[in-house]
């Protein structure tokens, strides 16, 4: 199964870094000094849904993923890049290497401190004394100049492949694609700033950076995750980035009341869902005094204040609402809502909006893919063609001339 990543990009002492580490279960370094992460890591986290199971009534027992309470738990990628300087996309600090991996992510999170603790070089300070606005549009203008360095060292190949007969769009995936950048994509950005109708060889600087910027903005989807919402001087803040920041979504978050509770869950201490309102003490003497304290925190500061801690709820809207997935259930045999072994349920896919019952066969399975015929829904027994585009929590078996999956 081909994993979504999301990208997480940000200054440093942001947090990146603990917000990782709570959606993955890493251990990863967390430290006070800038840079602590010199070296992209990555780790295994989930994106959570309803599962069909409790629809249809069946107990199930999946293979790629988990089912938690009627909740299908499916793994995705998460990759925590070094923190950004003024100057990255120049090679500044680590830019070069953050921004190169930054491009294969699928969606990105923006983790900002809402607390005003960062200041304009990344180094910790008085809480309220750094500005997360200012943060945001540093490291925006950094990704914009990423992707201005990129056309204009491509603009020689993308005119010569223009010269050939190409179209633009294509032009530009053909040089651009190692970044996860489709035709689609720079149609999309052509269209917006209307550059569609300038011819390519005369655009000017304002117009590479209009482009760049609706490029990076389409072909790099981002949710602002506002961290560190657990102290004081967070909320004016919060209220500031989403008074400023109209046209972006932001979520609220406490990484590391998120890293708490996932570490007490683990330890057996509490009852905790990732992403769920609330917890569950096991056993209150078995907790020393510093941990209900920070319980009884999270309790009070993030869980009641803000329903939850942010963390999967921001990589659930990254994966639903800006990439726009669908949970998509293939199974062998269709009246039992099983594999070819009897596992009830057993896979989950994360297929991109308009994608067909052919592409999921190529997810699949190659051999399944070539034979395709039909599918089959197993809500109503109808015959779906292979060009039907699924929905999100279709149940389905593919039939195909070669192999039935």
């Amino acid at each position: 199964m081909t994993l979504v990543h999301i990208g997480l990009i940000g200054k440093t002492n942001t947090g990146k870094t603990t917000f990782f580490n709570a959606a993955t279960l890493g251990t990863a370094e967390v430290s006070t000094y800038p840079f602590t992460t010199k070296q992209p890591n990555y780790g295994v986290g989930h994106v959570v849904t309803h599962c069909v199971c409790k629809e249809f009534g069946v107990v199930d027992n999946p293979k790629n993923s988990k089912c938690i309470n009627g909740w299908r738990h499916i793994p995705i990628e998460l990759i925590d890049l070094p923190g950004l300087i003024k100057g990255a996309w120049a090679g500044k600090g680590l830019g070069n290497q953050f921004l190169s991996v930054a491009s294969q992510s699928d969606v990105i999170l923006h983790i900002i401190d809402a607390s005003g603790s960062v200041d304009e070089e990344g180094r910790l300070t008085e809480p309220g004394t750094g500005d997360p606005l200012a943060d945001y549009y540093d490291i925006e203008e950094e990704l914009i100049m990423w992707f201005i360095k990129l056309l204009d060292r491509s603009e020689e190949k993308i005119i010569k492949t223009l010269k050939r007969g190409e179209d633009l769009p294509g032009a530009m995936e053909e040089v651009l694609k190692g970044v996860k950048i489709t035709a689609q994509d720079v149609r999309a950005a052509l269209t917006k700033t209307e550059l569609d109708k300038k011819d390519f060889e005369n655009w000017t600087p304002a117009d590479d950076r209009k482009f760049a910027s609706a490029l990076r903005e389409i072909a790099k989807p981002t949710i602002v995750v506002a961290n560190k919402m657990d102290l004081d001087t967070a909320p004016e803040n919060f209220r500031r980035l989403r008074d400023q920041l109209v046209d972006k979504i932001i979520v609220p978050c406490s990484a590391e009341a998120e890293l708490i509770l996932r570490r007490a869950e683990q330890r057996g201490l509490i009852r905790y869902v990732p992403g769920e309102e609330s917890f569950e003490i096991i056993d209150e003497s078995s907790l020393t005094e510093k941990q209900r304290w920070a319980l009884e925190f999270i309790k009070k500061r993030v869980l009641e204040e803000y329903m939850r801690t942010g963390v999967q709820f921001a990589i659930n809207v990254a994966v639903f609402k800006l990439l726009k997935m669908n949970a998509v259930y293939p199974v062998y045999d269709v009246q039992k809502l099983s594999d070819r072994h009897g596992n009830i349920l057993p896979d989950v896919y994360l297929m991109h909006d308009g994608a067909t019952i052919a592409d999921l066969a190529r997810e699949v399975h190659s051999e399944l893919a070539e034979g395709l015929l039909y599918g089959i829904d197993a809500r109503t027994g109808l015959r779906l063609p292979a060009s039907y585009k699924l929905k999100d929590r279709d149940v389905l078996s593919m039939i195909s001339a070669r192999k039935r999956g």
